[in-house]
């Protein structure tokens, strides 16, 4: 099951938050979430629901073992529990998302046939095992506490909102709202206001730019220059209202039921930097990374060599996060060497006196970031980045091509592009410090009016079978 479903939309959600809302307890309401979040997993995946379930209470046991340690003071034990309890949920991970990768490696380098397993993986397993790490890891720092409810946990790591698609929640972020937390109608009210946004960002802009990409992709290293350079900017676009939106709607929920997530994606594309894009894009995953692995490698702490070393190991493994596959390796290598780039020689971005010349680095240095990020294999990546900069025109490319600009993808790109910058945060600053009440009172009742349309909008389309394709089958 996902968000963007009518199923979701009008049956699931609608009984889980009344019944939520309804009952008094804070015990029953998490009962609830838990039952209701086994229930939204195992829709989509009713056998590996139980490696969900199993990973959760293996960690439960590593961490009253961990509490056990520490109490006698038995810190070598605390160490030795927290380098089983990593090794065992990466474990996990690599089995079912990176073994066929790795025998494919040993194939081609060892010239030998050993069979794929061809297992199909959990979805969401980088989620959750990520936060099951960190509760871990944060437990051993001794940031949290240990939770001896197991249900309790196990809310934290099955919550339906987070569950499949992000963003990653730290056990330490959320844990005093699992005990005792409170609905407010101001809370409710932003919450469907986050969530209709991200529904709108995922149906009405991503999608359809997305069944262009899918259409093109096949073709895109023949199309020509023009026709390339569509097909990325339509994924760069694609991806980040995917992405966002998903985290949009995704704290819209968690607002809604009483939880506050922090933000996930701040304008990425309104960045003048890599340094600064990162900083923007997938936040909960970026901060992951730099909290649990580059600070621990030694951080910029350990003199240049080792800072430069230190991030590209991060960027490795947060190419190799995304999915099983040269292309992802090498998108965050990309990264990394700009990255390395802006940070440790004389070509600084920063040193560059225009602003109009900074952001067309940085959103050239994404968009061919994303033409491999999207391609499947690193021939068909070079092929597309190829016809991008190849200054040759080809006429059944840019047939095709056009075929696509219809007036629903012309103005999915339009909105695209235009709702990349925060312009919707300045006016409604201009509005806050508006001294005329009924001014801002009208703004608001046009807001509402939009969104609800919105939603509507996206309903309909839902309920048409509409393309929808989720993205997160990969991670």
């Amino acid at each position: 099951m996902v968000f963007s479903s009518i199923s979701f939309l009008s049956g699931f959600l609608l009984l889980v938050f009344l019944i939520h809302t309804i009952v008094p307890n804070i015990h029953i309401k998490n009962a609830c979430l838990v039952l209701f979040s086994i229930l939204f997993y195992a829709v989509g995946e009713p056998v590996y629901v139980l490696l969900m379930l199993g990973s959760s209470f293996v960690n439960y046991l590593f961490g009253l073992w961990m509490e056990q340690a520490g109490k006698k003071q038995q810190d070598k034990l605390k160490k030795g529990i927290l380098i089983a309890a990593v090794i065992l949920n990466l474990a996990v991970l690599v089995v079912f998302k990176y073994t066929d990768f790795l025998i494919g490696i040993i194939n081609q380098i060892g010239h030998l046939s050993i069979p794929y397993l061809k297992l199909v993986m959990p979805i969401g397993i980088s989620f959750f095992t990520f936060q099951t790490m960190s509760y871990i890891i944060d437990l051993y720092r001794g940031d949290c506490t240990c939770q001896k409810n197991y249900f309790r946990l196990l809310l934290y790591i099955s919550f339906f909102p987070q569950l499949i698609a992000g963003p990653i929640i730290k056990y330490r972020d959320i844990e005093a709202e699992i005990a005792d937390r409170r609905q407010t109608m101001t809370d409710i009210e932003y919450g469907i206001r986050r969530f209709i946004v991200g529904l709108s960002k995922k149906v009405l802009i991503s999608n359809a730019l997305a069944q262009m990409v899918d259409r093109l992709m096949p073709h895109a290293s023949g199309l020509g220059m023009a026709a390339a350079w569509l097909v990325a900017i339509g994924y760069t676009l694609q991806i980040y209202y995917d992405f966002s939106g998903y985290s949009y709607m995704a704290i819209g929920l968690g607002r809604m039921f009483g939880f506050h997530f922090k933000e996930n994606f701040n304008y990425p594309y309104a960045s003048l930097s890599i340094k600064e894009f990162w900083r923007r894009w997938h936040i909960s995953l970026s901060t992951w990374f730099k909290e649990y692995v580059y600070i621990p490698l030694g951080g910029n702490r350990k003199g240049g060599a080792r800072t430069i070393l230190n991030k590209y190991i991060v960027f490795f493994l947060t190419g190799l996060w995304h999915g099983a596959n040269t292309t992802f390796i090498l998108w965050g290598l990309f990264h990394g060497t700009f990255l390395v780039l802006e940070g440790h020689t004389k070509c600084s971005i920063r040193r560059v006196q225009w602003k109009w010349v900074q952001y067309l680095y940085t959103m050239l240095v994404v968009i061919c970031g994303f033409v491999m990020f999207r391609a499947d294999s690193v021939a068909q990546g070079l092929g597309i980045l190829g016809q991008m900069f190849s200054f040759r025109g080809n006429a059944e490319g840019w047939i095709l091509a056009r075929a696509e600009l219809t007036p629903y993808l012309l103005t999915a790109l339009l909105a695209g592009i235009l709702c990349m910058f925060p312009w919707a945060e300045a006016i409604k600053g201009k509005l806050q410090n508006c001294k005329r009440v009924q001014t801002a009172s009208v703004v608001q009742i046009a807001t509402g009016i939009g969104l609800l349309a919105c939603l509507l909008i996206c309903m309909v389309m839902l309920a048409s079978d509409a393309y929808n394709p989720f993205i997160y089958f990969r991670f």
